[in-house]
């Protein structure tokens, strides 16, 4: 197991920019996968991004080209960098690392982007 925990969220006007962080309790050498999901009110998680332990990363069509998906592994962090944010990005976000044996979320942290 692994506890998460996310920062990083806040309100920005359409076409700014945030970068959330995902700090994990211990290594994230070996974990598998690591990611961001989302959900907005009324609407079921999605996912975002996720990133390999290879740092093989997955992007949603909705972000690809405006976010990016990093490890920091001497940090045991993961971040989440968000350009050209939409009002559509709104939602709470949420870091996950999954593994052998364990699927780990954190609490989530709400990004508003007004229009």
């Amino acid at each position: 197991q692994v506890q998460l925990v996310e920062s990083g969220g806040g309100l920005v006007q359409a076409g700014g920019s945030l970068r959330l962080s995902c700090a994990a309790s211990r290594s994230i050498f070996s974990i598998n996968v690591m990611g961001w999901y989302r959900q907005a009110p009324g609407k079921q998680r999605e996912l975002v991004a996720v990133i390999t332990s290879g740092g093989r990363t997955t992007y949603a069509e909705s972000v690809k080209g405006r976010f990016t998906i990093s490890r920091d592994n001497a940090k045991n962090t993961v971040y989440l960098q968000m350009n050209s944010l939409k009002p559509e990005d709104t939602a709470v976000y949420y870091c996950n690392a999954r593994g052998l044996g364990y699927d780990s979320w954190g609490q989530g942290t709400q990004v508003t982007v007004s229009s």
